[in-house]
């Protein structure tokens, strides 16, 4: 449950930004703003680990909702990643 989804990024907050956001409530152990894949530009969401389930669970009630850059962070429990297989080719 440490594992935190971080949604509605604005395209310019850094990973200093959520990560002095974030500090204040307990210990990262690792942060990602997802990219787009050809573009390189943020998709609007990233991930934090917090050391423990503690943390995280303070962290997402107390900044679900709360202000970066002029946007209302949408902060939740992370989903375990579904594993997606090969898709079939098209012709």
């Amino acid at each position: 449950m440490n594992n935190i989804r971080i949604g509605n990024l604005d395209p310019e907050v850094t990973e200093h930004n959520i990560r002095s956001i974030f500090a204040q409530h307990g210990a990262i152990e690792r942060f990602k703003i997802m990219t787009d894949r050809a573009t390189g530009q943020p998709r609007g969401f990233g991930f934090i680990q917090m050391a423990n389930d503690a943390d995280a669970e303070k962290a997402i009630v107390a900044l679900n909702g709360t202000e970066c850059n002029g946007k209302a962070l949408k902060v939740h429990p992370a989903r375990p990643q579904l594993h997606r297989g090969s898709r079939p080719k098209r012709d």
